[in-house]
């Protein structure tokens, strides 16, 4: 009860520091961090996609970022970049880098993971009508990636927006405000009711991925093909009598 009555309470709905102000910051360093990593990874990918060069090393060192530790990199960067910036940007940047290194890996892995997986007969006929190498890539290879390209992205999307937490420890806000100021305050309620209005946005965010795949992926790539009337039986015609 306490919980509903946090989420229903007027207060926590008008204003600076209220769920929909959080909300707004949360999305605002979310999509910066997936712009961002969007432009890293899509020519990553589609450079180890096309060509097969640099797999182990690009995306051995890609995969390597999941590995580290969310919160201990981002104390690090703070404390190395805070002496240099006198504002709040010394905060701000080493979040987005935090996210950005987290998000990089599954847009990468899904670029050329997609464009590896069309077969290479398709390839071989575009370059036998005569495609160059752009029209290639930008005709057939991205669009043919782009189921596993947006699965890519869907997941960077929730790992960052479920992660974006951690900037509330460098004193941002975001919904992860709720959940350090409850906890700190012994705010039950808050912190409950913070971890709500996130899972709420993840699967409000998962529901849109699903949608725009829907619309933007081919029903041929999907299977999606729809479905034809079969055609009305005729009955024969009577053969003409002599």
């Amino acid at each position: 009860m306490d919980i509903l009555a946090w989420l229903t309470d007027p207060s926590n709905w008008d204003g600076v520091g209220s769920i929909p102000h959080q909300v707004l910051i949360h999305l605002i360093y979310s999509i910066v961090v997936l712009a961002v990593a969007t432009v890293i990874a899509v020519p990553l990918g589609v450079f180890v996609g096309h060509t097969g060069r640099g797999e182990s090393l690009i995306m051995g060192s890609v995969n390597a970022m999941r590995a580290l530790p969310t919160l201990g990199l981002l104390i690090l960067l703070v404390l190395l970049i805070a002496p240099t910036i006198s504002n709040s940007l010394a905060f701000v940047v080493p979040s987005l880098v935090v996210l950005v290194l987290l998000a990089v890996p599954p847009i990468l892995s899904g670029v050329a993971s997609g464009i590896r997986a069309i077969d290479r007969s398709v390839i071989d006929a575009a370059r036998g009508m005569g495609f160059s190498t752009a029209q290639i890539i930008w005709r057939i290879e991205l669009p043919c990636a782009l189921p596993l390209t947006l699965s890519g992205v869907r997941g960077a999307t929730l790992q960052v927006v479920s992660t974006a937490t951690v900037a509330a420890y460098v004193s941002l806000d975001g919904l992860g405000r709720f959940i350090i100021d409850g906890r700190a305050g012994n705010d039950y309620a808050q912190m409950a009711g913070g971890a709500i209005v996130l899972a709420l946005l993840a699967i409000l965010l998962e529901a849109a991925f699903a949608g725009l795949g829907r619309v933007a992926i081919s029903r041929g790539l999907t299977r999606r093909m729809p479905a034809h009337p079969a055609p009305k039986a005729t009955a024969p015609r009577p053969r003409a009598t002599a």
